[in-house]
């Protein structure tokens, strides 16, 4: 039986994407993506989960992320999960779970004239676009306090 590795993820970016390449001069952008769900205690308390994700977007999405995201950027991400290990200089077995973007939806609130651009790694290395239909816009800024507790 085959088994299924997908991620979703809409949240904030952390910190303006690190852009490095890779030998053949593929670029990778690598950023720290923050989701955070809101829950009431029953006192009525509102708690905020925050949860950190180490994102990794390759070629055309990788180029893309260094032209528009930054630090704040609202996104929507799909990929899938990679665990990575090495050891460190002192001989210390390491490991980190990432996610891979096969696909990246910005969500920042538009201009009146735009819409929703969807990128996707297209698999040739660049990435493709197309626009999304407003059924897909998602009302993140309900005024509902979740913008507030986010740590940036």
């Amino acid at each position: 039986m085959r088994g299924v590795n997908k991620v979703v993820l809409i949240g904030n970016v952390g910190r303006d994407p690190d852009i490095q390449y890779i030998e053949g001069d593929i670029p990778v952008a690598k950023f720290p993506l923050a989701t955070t769900e809101m829950r009431k205690e029953r006192t009525g308390n509102v708690v905020s989960e925050t949860e950190w994700h180490t994102v990794v977007l390759w070629r055309g999405l990788a180029d893309l992320a260094g032209k528009y995201l930054h630090k704040g950027s609202l996104v929507y991400i799909e990929g899938r999960l990679r665990t990575r290990s090495w050891e460190d200089k002192d001989k210390v077995r390491r490991s980190q779970t990432e996610i891979v973007g096969e696909s990246l939806i910005m969500l920042d609130k538009k201009k009146e004239h735009e819409g929703h651009i969807h990128y996707s790694d297209s698999g040739n290395g660049s990435a493709a676009q197309k626009p999304v239909t407003d059924d897909l816009n998602f009302d993140i800024g309900s005024g509902d306090g979740v913008n507030e507790s986010l740590p940036f």
